[in-house]
């Protein structure tokens, strides 16, 4: 239970956040707990993760701002561990190093900088540019269907200590939270076909599944390799070798003629030369 002093300094935090929120940045205490934060970083542009939504919790202790909140982004991201404490020095992993000054505002401006670094840290992870964008172009996706699961329930405990998320949830916990954004979310998968299931345009999932005959699963050689690329190099094949392949016998019987020819003339021509 938050202290009295802790909650008049995160009521006052709040108006001022919602006031005026820094920029790509929204957050909000939950109605049932003043000490549960959740936000909202929408990836910059110019980095890997613009358009991104990115939701996560700041679970402070009742004692703030006298110590650091537990930082987590539970949307996969490319850049830290989906629900895990993330290591940095805004957070309560260096409760010494906290400044009491220091409000949800600049906690969250640092986590955003620490986010578009490449620095390393505990409950960080490396990915290429490319994987950082594939997961930015999910995250409403994932945040609205806890990972395309069915399930319309929060979980009621997961390995990841007060404050993580676990995936499968049917995205029961954002919907609380994050009830209009939701919608938005709910309406944009709509207008771009998205499956809730596998957060895949459906147009893509029909052209990436054609239905498979059995002579084109007959040209599959290995995993991952489509049926047409298979058959295309097959017929390169037949186009480069083919026709050496089914004529090979009449060029070693025409090389042996030519030899025979080429024999007699130089034989004939040895015996008329004069002694």
């Amino acid at each position: 239970m938050a202290t009295p002093a802790a909650t008049k300094r995160l009521t006052k935090e709040y108006a001022a956040i919602a006031k005026s929120p820094p920029p790509y940045i929204i957050a909000h205490p939950s109605e049932k707990n003043i000490l549960e934060w959740h936000y909202i970083i929408t990836g910059p542009p110019d980095t890997p993760y613009d358009g991104g939504q990115y939701w996560g919790t700041l679970m402070f202790p009742p004692d703030y701002p006298f110590a650091p909140p537990a930082i987590r982004m539970h949307s996969p991201s490319g850049r830290f561990q989906p629900s895990t404490r993330l290591c940095l020095s805004i957070s309560d992993f260096h409760p010494k190093s906290f400044n009491p000054a220091w409000e949800v505002s600049t906690i969250l401006t640092g986590l955003l900088s620490f986010m578009t670094s490449e620095e390393m840290t505990t409950g960080s992870v490396r990915a290429s540019e490319a994987e950082r964008k594939l997961f930015a172009e999910r995250t409403r996706w994932w945040n609205s269907t806890g990972g395309g699961s069915k399930s319309t329930a929060a979980p009621s405990s997961n390995s990841r200590g007060i404050g993580g998320i676990k995936a499968g949830d049917g995205g029961a916990k954002f919907k609380l939270e994050w009830p209009e954004i939701d919608e938005e979310n709910a309406t944009w998968m709509k207008e771009k076909r998205i499956d809730p299931m596998t957060g895949l345009p459906r147009a893509v999932q029909s052209a990436t599944q054609p239905p498979c005959s059995l002579d084109v699963a007959g040209l599959r050689r290995r995993p991952g390799a489509s049926a047409t690329v298979v058959q295309d190099a097959q017929i390169a094949r037949d186009a480069g070798q083919g026709w050496l392949s089914k004529n090979k016998w009449k060029l070693v019987f025409g090389a042996m003629m030519v030899y025979i020819l080429v024999a007699r003339v130089l034989g004939d021509g040895a015996v008329s030369t004069p002694a």
